[in-house]
């Protein structure tokens, strides 16, 4: 399944940032803006797909991705200034562990420190030591670049966090 995810996603020869020095013109806009709408449209669909393969159930989440906790979103929401401790870890759709170690953050305080953006969104409805699996689709995750290691461009993620 991830495999078919990967190919959609780099079988598109299509421009998706401007040329060094240069600014997109209206038509490369467009197709920068329907590239990434078809691509969220398909990843969407596979995500759904591989949850109903799933005996653990998912849950949309406003933000357009998944999580394991039903209404998490009638939790109390974090404001900006609370502090948050937590940890994650990042898998592919074939549960690999793409990196050996969990990212962690320690004492951040919601509003000053940047995260993925359905990490964030998570941490502001979870509670201490609660966990999660969120499903992530790659506009949410690090998009268009991968994040220039691990993770290529245009690949969802499943996300494992914990709060401390």
């Amino acid at each position: 399944m991830i495999s078919s995810l990967l190919l959609i996603g780099c079988a598109q020869n299509q421009q998706a940032h401007p040329p060094v020095g240069g600014i997109l013109s209206e038509k490369d806009l467009n197709t920068s803006k329907n590239r990434a709408k078809n691509l969220n449209q398909t990843e969407r669909a596979q995500i759904q797909d591989w949850i109903n393969s799933q005996q653990e159930n998912f849950y949309p989440m406003s933000l357009n991705y998944w999580v394991n906790i039903d209404n998490l979103q009638q939790n109390q929401r974090k404001n900006d200034g609370d502090s948050i401790s937590y940890e994650y870890e990042i898998y592919d759709f074939d549960l690999v562990k793409l990196y050996d170690q969990p990212k962690k953050n320690r004492n951040v305080q919601f509003g000053r420190f940047e995260e993925l953006k359905a990490v964030e969104d998570a941490l502001r409805y979870l509670n201490r030591n609660q966990e999660a699996k969120l499903l992530v689709p790659s506009v949410l995750g690090f998009g268009t670049y991968g994040d220039n290691d691990k993770i290529p461009n245009d690949m969802p993620l499943i996300i494992k966090i914990k709060v401390l």
